[in-house]
């Protein structure tokens, strides 16, 4: 397989799941040169996942209309701006816009950059694809701290969006240069109403999970917002069941194969997205490591995450998908609770073993349910399925943040003291026996399920027309 194409798109992609999470350790020092508190701060953060959430639903119509590579290179360029705007910053507001311009670009690298390569990749070869894909969704939210701390303290935390600008348009080159060229096609008239309800309903649940758990604005203020984008997501269910052509077409939930990868990878990632939440501050409140070392161990998981690529799509050949899946999210499960075991006392060692054994499945996992969402979908349909994927990630990985944030808020509320070591090991244990739950989305599975894509059984490629299947 031509491994051109998928390293060039998780470039990208690498570049927008670090920049996510590499200002948190920074915030502090942002704060204070702009003239404003780390608390405040944080609405940057949450104005970068509105913006993923409102503009992931139309990214699909985006791609149809103007076709997939140019939308994918004016994407990185709208990223490359707002990073620069972001380092110009002189004031909070001029923060916020700038990482809402920026979450406008990152909405439509993430799904494009995957359509065009589920398009582009026979179905036979498209697990070994997304095994690279992959990658920056796992490395990025680990190294994005220690990186971010690095150079802060090194030198300027203007150089976190600074560096950017050459990675973007190195990738603005490549993509012109190597990505096949799509052409754009004849499309429905975009859903507009279906887009304002869609985007309230996504970003005000991702808003409010976000406030809810690091609390910028008063809760009051995150719960609001959070029972909005609910209602708006049932009002736009009523919608999409009427219009002839909804922007988050959910027919496809029908085919069970879909729905099985959608849901159960969106409740795994509950757990995952807890993660590089907890393990940092566990690190740091309950062991006393500075964020430099807390960060150091949290890297190892990103060695996993590169090093199970080599072996991933002989997994899936040779067991299939759902036995991979089924012990893959009950192991990588027990990989989580196992770090509600973790001491000071624990050799240092064994913690790095754990946690790149941990890196090694939760890897495996999400290269298997994200080739699984296209294995059963028409190739007329990629651009349908891709921001439904895209949106119920983004707001499980917000849900994870704040289920961690409020098993945390729950412990500290019972004994009546700040954060003990003992909170973590059950917010650890909790989420990690969420992660195990999505197992039961893949027993229902049959056992050639998509194996059109993993090859498994020895059946050959072909192309699935999305028909409801169980």
């Amino acid at each position: 397989m031509n491994r051109t194409l998928p390293l060039i798109l998780a470039v990208a992609l690498f570049m927008e799941n670090m920049d996510s999470t590499v200002i948190a350790t920074s915030l502090p020092a942002i704060a204070a040169d702009i003239g404003t508190s780390p608390i405040a701060l944080k609405l940057a953060l949450t104005a970068y996942l509105v913006a993923l959430a409102v503009f992931i639903p139309v990214s699909g119509w985006m791609a149809d209309r103007f076709g997939p590579k140019n939308v994918f290179r004016a994407a990185i360029a709208v990223f490359v701006i707002g990073s620069v705007a972001c380092a110009v910053s002189g004031s909070l507001p001029e923060f916020v816009i700038s990482r809402f311009l920026q979450g406008m670009g990152g909405a439509m690298m993430t799904p494009v950059g995957r359509l065009v390569l589920v398009r582009a990749t026979p179905k036979n070869e498209l697990v070994a694809a997304m095994s690279w894909l992959t990658v920056p969704a796992l490395v990025g939210p680990l190294v994005g701290p220690p990186v971010g701390g690095f150079i802060t303290t090194y030198f300027t935390w203007h150089w976190i969006f600074l560096i950017n600008v050459p990675i973007g348009v190195a990738g603005m080159w490549l993509a012109t240069r190597f990505l096949p060229r799509t052409p754009s096609s004849s499309v429905p008239p975009l859903d507009v109403p279906g887009f304002i309800l869609s985007g309230v309903a996504a970003s005000g649940i991702v808003f409010g999970l976000s406030v809810v758990s690091l609390p910028a604005l008063p809760p009051s203020i995150g719960i609001a917002t959070l029972v909005v984008g609910l209602v708006s997501g049932v009002i736009y269910l009523v919608h999409a069941r009427r219009a002839a052509n909804p922007l988050l077409a959910l027919s496809l939930f029908r085919n069970q194969v879909f729905r099985a990868s959608v849901l159960g990878g969106s409740l795994f990632r509950i757990g995952i997205g807890a993660v590089p939440f907890l393990l940092p501050l566990m690190l740091q409140i309950g062991f006393g490591l500075t964020p430099f070392q807390s960060g150091m161990f949290t890297f190892v998981s990103a060695l996993g995450a590169i090093g199970m690529k080599l072996v991933t799509a002989w997994l899936f050949r040779t067991a299939g998908f759902r036995r991979v899946l089924i012990l893959g999210s009950l192991v990588s499960g027990a990989t989580i609770a196992v770090y509600g075991f973790f001491t000071p006392e624990t050799p240092y060692l064994l913690m790095l073993a754990i946690l790149l054994s941990g890196g090694f499945i939760r890897s495996m996992f999400f290269t298997g349910v994200n080739a699984l969402a296209y294995a059963e979908v028409s190739d007329a349909d990629t651009s349908k399925a891709t921001p439904i994927t895209a949106v119920f990630q983004q707001i499980s990985i917000a849900l994870g943040v704040a289920v961690a944030g409020g098993i945390l808020e729950v412990c500290t509320q019972l004994h009546g003291g700040p954060l003990m070591l003992a909170d973590f090991h059950t917010a650890f244990f909790l989420v990690a026996a969420i992660s195990a739950t999505a197992s039961f989305f893949f027993m229902g599975l049959a056992a050639d399920a998509g194996s059109a894509v993993s090859g498994h059984g020895g059946r050959s490629a072909r192309t699935v027309e999305a028909t409801p299947r169980g």
